[in-house]
């Protein structure tokens, strides 16, 4: 069959508000040519709390799809036939247990589960150093993701039990070299645990299940270049330390969503040329073309894309796949010396951070190390675009441009349905109320047995699913079991190098703190389930090199803990960091316990992807300031920070 006959997957990566709201947006999707479903969940799904757990407060239906028990997921695939049907799932800490619902609404629908195709992502390393949706602490997660892989060799041999996720180390500031390093250092050490977990004549199929999942950035050059060393590095890797000798199971397998974090608020209609530019990278190279691909909306830094903007990335990978011809040809780039070079280079770089990785005892081990260099490069990245080393058309550049239409009007984004939450825990509580309780109690001890004595956590987990539990029992009991965890934040309280351009920030800094009587104290918080901290990173290193006291505890924090950071802290600002979508409740609940504490005068500022009426909302609440994507000059930001705090200025309002 000739590869024009048979593109890679056309996936768009879809969920919101509620079940049933998601599986007509699937069907829709299904209906206009998409080949196969990329499922979003809800942060609360994510995490392993039920949809009515204070933490889940605001964010229930945000940015994917909520999935609290079994009707939830009956719901989500209502006639979608799974048998038929090729499923990526972006679920992490609790793969095992949206597996196990996935496994059993296969049943009902009486498909022979063995047939069933798909992936979960279930790579909790890249958590740790980017995503944050991490449950437990690092090793008990490894001993999950790879009883999820010794499960679906046995049971479900089609299954692709771990998408190794490189996407947000690049959105989280990865250079091409740390994304391949990290990515590869994460493939070695599951391997390196499944390994004691399957037969040795089953293993080798296993390193040929293992598929990865990557970014492709603006530079398309090297991305390109980038998939080429990927390949390269994966082959070498699976044959030299692993001794897989069969081609086909060394065959470096990876489905992409191009580059998000380059989508722009200003002039987003440049974004359409943007994904098209990055998903040249994926497809151009044969040997190292995408099995599946899904593009984001071009407004997607405004909002919710809508249906429409959905079909219009979906049309781009149909013309591209079945108007031009691409697929007629072998790779492009054989034998061409500068594209050469550009791998050997990448690979160069690549080996030498695993060498690190490896002489830390590999990627557990390595954890905050790979945190920290992210931080690092992550700044890096963004002084490039502030100075205009690195040109950004709209946004350092060519700025003045006539208003786009296509963002005017009421509907030029989707907005979440308010009432989708309420819905949800309405749903939730019947479902409680209808189920054999002494079933669920049991299959729940089953769980937590299993996890204490070392048994594969997956048959529980079915169990547990077809008894009527809920996602926050599957994750209390492995909370119970295994333990909370914090992870690293990536930013140090000492200084960086990186202090050129700040002197005049650094006198102010200095002379309000001396008005002050103590040195300026700002607390940055990330209130709720978003666990997209890079801004929230960001923005406490730079007031770190600007001289400020900084307070930042990482992810995960209820108003009530950051109202309790402030008052231990002494803090003089506080600055919230909120991605996704939650910002107009969770910074309400907040504001009011900041006043009942007695910390009203303290000013709050706030940044995320806030719509401008959120932002009236949020400054009629008492925010002082509101940022978005468009705010990119971090020095600005700090100017308004000390202006708020300093006070001289002040006393001459």
């Amino acid at each position: 069959m000739p590869d024009r006959d048979r593109p890679w997957l056309f996936r768009t990566y879809a969920g919101h508000s509620t079940a049933r709201a998601s599986n007509e947006l699937y069907r829709s999707n299904l209906a206009k040519g998409q080949t196969g479903l990329s499922v979003a969940f809800d942060l609360p799904t994510q995490t392993g709390y039920d949809s009515d757990h204070v933490l889940a407060k605001g964010e229930v239906g945000k940015v994917g799809v909520p999935v609290a028990h079994l009707g939830d997921m009956r719901m989500l695939f209502d006639e979608i036939p799974l048998e038929q049907m090729n499923t990526s799932m972006t679920i992490n800490a609790t793969a095992p247990w949206l597996l196990a619902l996935y496994i059993a609404v296969a049943e009902e629908q009486g498909a022979d589960v063995s047939k069933l195709s798909g992936t979960v992502q279930n790579d909790l390393i890249k958590e740790y150093l980017s995503r944050g949706t991490y449950v437990c602490p690092p090793k008990p997660s490894m001993r999950m993701i790879t009883d999820v892989a010794a499960y679906t060799r046995e049971h479900l041999p089609k299954w692709n039990p771990m998408n190794i996720c490189s996407y947000h180390l690049q959105e989280a500031g990865a250079t091409p070299e740390e994304e391949l390093a990290f990515a590869l250092a994460t493939a070695t050490a599951v391997l390196d645990d499944l390994k004691t977990k399957v037969p040795a004549e089953a293993f080798p199929q296993m390193v040929g299940r293992i598929s990865f999942f990557v970014n492709a950035g603006i530079r398309f050059v090297t991305e390109m270049c980038k998939m080429r060393a990927f390949v390269e590095l994966w082959d070498e890797i699976t044959r030299e330390r692993y001794g897989v000798e069969d081609e086909k199971f060394r065959r470096f397998r990876y489905g992409v969503q191009v580059n998000s974090l380059g989508l722009t608020e200003q002039q987003p209609e440049n974004n359409v040329y943007r994904i098209l530019i990055e998903m040249l990278a994926v497809t151009l190279s044969k040997k190292a073309r995408a099995r599946a691909v899904q593009l984001p909306a071009w407004n997607e830094a405004l909002g919710l894309p809508r249906p429409w903007d959905q079909q219009w990335s979906l049309r781009m990978q149909q013309i591209m796949a079945y108007e031009t011809d691409l697929l007629e040809y072998d790779d492009l780039f054989d034998n061409n010396p500068a594209v050469e070079r550009k791998v050997a280079q990448l690979k160069e770089g690549a080996r030498a951070e695993l060498d690190q990785i490896d002489g830390m005892g590999g990627a557990i081990e390595a954890i905050e190390y790979m945190k920290s260099r992210l931080v690092e490069s992550n700044a890096e990245r963004i002084s490039r675009i502030e100075n205009a080393q690195t040109t950004v058309v709209g946004v350092n550049k060519w700025t003045e441009a006539a208003p786009s239409p296509l963002t005017s009007g009421p509907e030029a984004i989707m907005v979440a349905d308010p009432k989708a939450e309420a819905d949800q825990i309405d749903r939730l509580n019947a479902w409680r109320d209808r189920r054999d309780d002494a079933a669920v109690q049991a299959a729940l001890e089953e769980l937590r047995q299993a996890a204490k004595s070392g048994q594969n956590v997956m048959p529980a987990s079915i169990k547990a699913a077809k008894a009527g539990a809920t996602t926050g029992e599957w994750g209390d009991a492995v909370r119970a079991t295994f333990g909370q965890y914090r992870g690293p934040t990536g930013v140090s309280k000492n200084p960086s190098n990186r202090t050129e351009g700040l002197d005049d920030i650094r006198d102010r800094v200095a002379a309000v703190s001396s008005a002050l009587g103590e040195k300026m104290k700002f607390l940055v918080g990330k209130p709720g389930l978003d666990g997209h901290s890079n801004g929230a990173e960001q923005i406490a290193a730079r007031a770190r090199d600007c001289g400020m006291d900084i307070t930042y505890d990482g992810i995960r924090l209820t108003p009530e803990e950051i109202v309790t950071s402030a008052l231990e802290s002494g803090a003089h600002v506080v600055g919230l960091s909120i991605l996704s979508g939650s910002h107009v409740p969770l910074i309400e609940d907040l504001m009011t316990r900041m006043r009942d504490a007695g910390l009203g005068h303290i000013p709050v500022v706030a940044g995320g992807i806030i719509p401008e009426d959120d932002a009236d909302r949020l400054r009629a609440m008492g925010v002082a300031k509101v940022y978005t994507p468009k705010d990119f000059e971090l020095n600005v930001i700090m100017e308004d920070i000390v202006t708020l705090v300093d006070p001289r200025a002040k006393a001459a309002e």
